[in-house]
């Protein structure tokens, strides 16, 4: 396959520890739990799956500990036909880990462990310079340290390849990094906390896209759950509206909305086909229980994109 189809992915990967439970427990408070799943998990693995089953050829780099999660990750992202050849092992740290806990209305709140994925250091990216290359395109998130994302980005420059940034977990990021950004995409919350507006209706979000601009980001996506996601790019402008559903389980929707986006775009579609493509695979992803289990498969949106 050509190289230009070829989506690098570089983050984080953990495995989720997931409660469902009635409501989120209050401070001291101990609660029952109604069923307890443990899966792959992590923002960097689960884009990188998202990616792969909606047909991309994908490498994915991460650091694992040598443990039981981390070769349990290995196998898992084979199976999954992604390209795990760069994987680092940290002889020092565990694998990452998440707490997750689920409530009847499918909403989540998470503690993650980090472990491994924060010592992928800068020294390891410079280790990856032909992945960078010759890939086609490369999406990362926050769940490694920021100088290694700095570097990715300056590799990525010499390059000339576009870099999807997926802000999360929410932090504020320096100018930096964001000029000369080909695309980022957060979420409400992230939004806020990169342009310091409150996104409490649709004169908010454009004032948050108009910053994120100005700061020198080619392509703006703002996610908005249920509503879709309002886009700001020079050839398209405004909110892209995404098919109700019943959610039972938000965890990785905004991972799989961010693979997907990636798959698109590498096809060759433009940025309002791409992000259609995205909500629709993020909306089925939430009618199901876990992260990467309820991530699609192609063949579930060949209907959808035809």
């Amino acid at each position: 396959m050509n190289n230009q189809n070829k989506l690098l992915v570089i983050g984080s990967s953990n495995t989720d520890m997931v409660i469902y439970t009635d409501h989120f427990p209050q401070k001291g408070e101990t609660i029952l739990g109604k069923k307890f799943l443990m899966n792959p998990g992590g923002k960097g693995a689960n884009q990188a799956v998202a990616a792969a089953r909606l047909g991309a050829e994908v490498v994915f780099v991460c650091k694992l500990g040598s443990d039981l999660f981390g070769h349990q990750t290995i196998n898992n992202l084979e199976n999954e036909g992604i390209d795990m050849a760069s994987i680092i092992i940290d002889l020092n740290n565990s694998s990452g880990v998440a707490q997750i806990i689920v409530n009847k209305d499918g909403e989540n709140c998470i503690v993650v462990a980090p472990g491994a994925n924060m010592s992928l250091n800068a020294e390891d990216i410079d280790g990856i310079k032909p992945l960078i290359r010759d890939a086609g395109m490369i999406l990362v998130q926050l769940e490694i340290p920021l100088a290694t994302i700095s570097r990715i980005l300056k590799i990525a420059a010499v390059y000339n390849k576009k870099v999807i940034l997926n802000p999360a977990p929410a932090t504020d990021l320096r100018n930096e990094l964001l000029n000369g950004l080909y695309m980022i995409t957060p979420n409400e919350t992230e939004a806020e906390i990169l342009t310091g507006i409150k996104i409490a209706g649709h004169s908010s979000v454009i004032q948050a896209t108009d910053i994120l601009k100005k700061k020198g980001v080619e392509n703006v996506i703002i996610t908005l759950g249920e509503k879709g996601a309002y886009v700001a790019s020079d050839k398209y402008t405004g909110l892209i509206v995404v098919e109700k559903v019943q959610a039972i389980d938000t965890t990785g929707a905004g991972d799989t909305f961010n693979g997907a986006l990636a798959v698109s775009l590498l096809d060759g579609n433009d940025l309002l086909k791409a992000v259609s493509f995205a909500n629709k695979a993020a909306s089925i992803s939430v009618t199901r229980l876990g992260a990467q289990s309820a991530i699609p498969y192609k063949d579930e949106l060949i209907s959808y994109e035809n």
